[in-house]
């Protein structure tokens, strides 16, 4: 459902109090059980600026079975919940995945591994119509896009930073999170965001305010961050705030499930309301199938500018 529940929430804090975990209070439930949360596997929802709609990744299969292949699906607010789920026309024969809305609400960005791409998987957006659907995907071009993977796009709010993950642009080893800027035609010259990268694969991020702190996914450093539909490697999310220059020290980010041992990702901040975080996990209950779609107040910000020019 788009909003909480007593049930949901109930379920959710007994399992946070049960684990001691310092962020029961955070936890609001789960999102669109049965519409958006389902039997399949979702990973990484955004919500557009004017709340209306809801974009999210998925498995190929409703059976709660792991089979290879993503797409994107969207359901729209109608009642005050989420309604009329339905697959993309924008998805091709590939793996279609990681959406994120820009902003200003007219763009939709993505993870693909269509035909004609530079390489491995590639950074697309598509515009946004008023009638509810999407325009032709544009490649964002190689100033992003090289001959390994990228994925998981996420623009900031003024529209001019792309903070993504990939690992064919250098970086610490595996998946890294990397910045690049809007020069005017194209996000250009990827940069390692400091204080972030490790040997372990980053493989997804989210900015809180403008930047002054992020939420991000750490895979499990002995393990492969194989991200779509039947991965079993740990994936955790971790908090860091900035400190001038750099993130700090990360901490896990207090969420019941977000357990060493469990696969917790796809952060991504709901554009609408931006005080909340929408996150991809398995929980004990509520739960619809795999891996699910959960909201969580955002963490406060203590962290100060300087991360991210």
């Amino acid at each position: 459902m788009r909003y909480r529940t007593a049930l949901l929430a109930t379920s959710l804090l007994v399992g946070a109090l049960a684990a001691g975990t310092a962020g029961a209070l955070s936890e609001f439930g789960i999102e669109g059980m049965h519409v958006v949360s389902t039997r399949a596997d979702e990973v990484r929802a955004s919500v557009a600026p004017d709340g209306q709609r809801i974009v999210w990744a998925r498995s190929r299969r409703e059976d709660g079975a792991h089979m290879p292949g993503r797409e994107l699906w969207q359901a729209r607010l109608i009642e005050n919940r989420w309604q009329d789920a339905i697959p993309l026309s924008l998805n091709g024969t590939g793996e279609d995945f990681d959406p994120a809305f820009s902003g200003d609400g007219r763009w939709l960005y993505f993870a693909s591994n269509r035909e004609g791409d530079a390489g491995g998987t590639d950074l697309y957006r598509a515009p946004v119509l008023a009638a509810g659907g999407f325009g032709e995907p544009q490649s964002l071009g190689p100033g992003v896009n090289g001959i390994g993977d990228e994925r998981a796009p996420s623009v900031s709010g003024d529209g001019l930073r792309l903070l993504f993950a990939g690992n064919g642009h250098g970086g610490a080893g595996g998946f890294d999170l990397f910045v690049a800027h809007w020069d005017g035609a194209a996000f250009v010259d990827p940069r390692p965001l400091p204080g972030i990268n490790t040997v372990a694969d980053e493989i997804d991020a989210a900015w809180l305010g403008d930047g002054e702190a992020i939420v991000f996914a750490r895979a499990d450093a002995t393990t492969n961050a194989t991200t779509g539909p039947g991965a079993t490697a740990p994936t955790r999310l971790y908090l860091a705030q900035c400190d001038g220059s750099r993130y700090a020290v990360a901490a896990p980010l207090a969420l019941s499930f977000n357990t060493a041992e469990g696969r917790t990702l796809g952060p991504a901040l709901d554009w609408s309301r931006p005080g909340e975080l929408l996150v991809s996990g398995i929980a004990p209950s509520p739960r619809a199938g795999q891996t699910d779609i959960y909201r969580m107040k955002a963490p406060t910000v203590t962290g100060s500018p300087g991360c991210v020019e």
